[in-house]
């Protein structure tokens, strides 16, 4: 039997207001950002202690303040590119406001999140003197760090789910958030949620009502969507008789999330910190993160749910499929230039490596 996901996306919450309704608080997903940072700050200081190329602990602070501005302006802006650009003219009358503000709405996209990165690495280098393509590797070593951290917050959120997985599948989980897709992709879907909102004391025939009415009606409208919701959080909070409920009309899927984990963050971060341990050109690592990461997420994105507003693309690949096969061909090139670009070497982070340190 699949397990019923029933985790809150909330480490605490805080009470409900006028202004900002009930799904307000510490949620885990900024944590996890929170944590990568930290994690990626005690790691840099260490190495730049090792490598001594012009990066002091002074100024490790300021830095890691340049990259987390980079990923969270970056992350949110790729998501709303490359994904959802209808959030740049959504607008609500509540806290956020804007749809591009929004994180909770399709969260955060990891490529434009590097691209971020690259953008604060070149200013932090151009205002201290230093190397971005060294700055750009100590973001490579670190960054992997963050989306394993990140991952399991989207597993936490029930977010960027799986594929439907084959019967039997032992590690299967069902999430209770598929059913706020229900409306605008499997609309006859709803019908198998009667016994669901009968649980929160909804009649069958008023939810048939507002199923009949939904695309003329927009008061019918509204109040699915606050039912669907409502059924998600009452899960959330414990309601273990609901979760029985719902339980057998909920697809069984994959926990991407979980392996995206342990690929685009664990495994990336243990290659790239072994390659990292000699001394190398400036921008090896880099590149060797756009070239791993990049296959990671190409392997990762055969057990995940493509976006259902964009669907499988160029021969049956997703969006964030394509997007990696262009980041490991940027990081091939990347890899050439450097290699014959940079005329400096930094130390690894085993002692006793030679090196040779400017600035270019």
């Amino acid at each position: 039997m699949s397990y019923v996901h029933d985790l809150s996306p909330f480490i605490l919450k805080l009470p409900e207001t006028a202004l900002w309704g009930d799904q307000f608080g510490f949620r885990w997903y900024g944590f996890s950002y929170m944590l990568g940072f930290i994690c990626a700050y005690q790691l840099i200081v260490w190495l730049a202690g090792r490598q001594r190329a012009g990066l002091n602990a002074n100024m490790v602070g300021d830095y890691i303040t340049y990259a987390a501005i980079g990923v969270l302006a970056g992350g949110r802006l790729g998501y709303c590119i490359f994904y959802d650009p209808n959030l740049f003219f959504s607008f609500k009358s509540s806290i956020p406001f804007w749809g591009v503000l929004a994180v909770n709405e399709g969260g955060m996209a990891s490529h434009g999140g590097v691209l971020g990165v690259i953008i604060a690495s070149i200013l932090f280098a151009r205002k201290h003197g230093l190397n971005y393509a060294y700055l750009l590797d100590l973001a490579a070593i670190t960054g992997p760090i963050g989306f394993f951290f990140g991952r399991i917050a989207n597993f936490i959120n029930g977010e960027l789910v799986g594929r439907i997985a084959p019967e039997g599948f032992s590690y299967a989980v069902k999430f209770p958030t598929d059913i706020i897709n229900w409306p605008s992709y499997q609309f006859d879907r709803l019908a198998t949620l009667t016994e669901s909102v009968q649980k929160l004391g909804i009649a069958q025939s008023q939810w048939s009502e507002w199923l009949a009415n939904f695309t003329k009606d927009p008061a019918a409208r509204e109040q699915v969507y606050t039912t669907l919701y409502k059924i998600i959080h009452e899960i959330q909070n414990g309601n273990t008789a609901l979760k029985e409920v719902i339980a057998p009309v909920l697809d069984a899927r994959y926990p991407s999330q979980l392996l995206a984990s342990l690929t685009e963050g664990l495994f990336s971060f243990v290659v790239l910190f072994f390659l990292a341990r000699k001394s190398r050109k400036p921008g090896f690592v880099a590149a060797s993160f756009a070239m791993v990461y990049a296959v990671s997420r190409i392997f990762n994105e055969q057990f995940r749910e493509p976006d259902l507003q964009i669907g499988y693309q160029l021969f049956g690949l997703t969006r964030g499929q394509w997007l990696s096969v262009g980041l490991f061909v940027v990081g091939a090139i990347l890899m050439f230039y450097w290699s014959r670009t940079q005329s400096q070497t930094v130390f690894g982070w085993q002692r006793g490596q030679s090196v040779k340190v400017g600035r270019r």
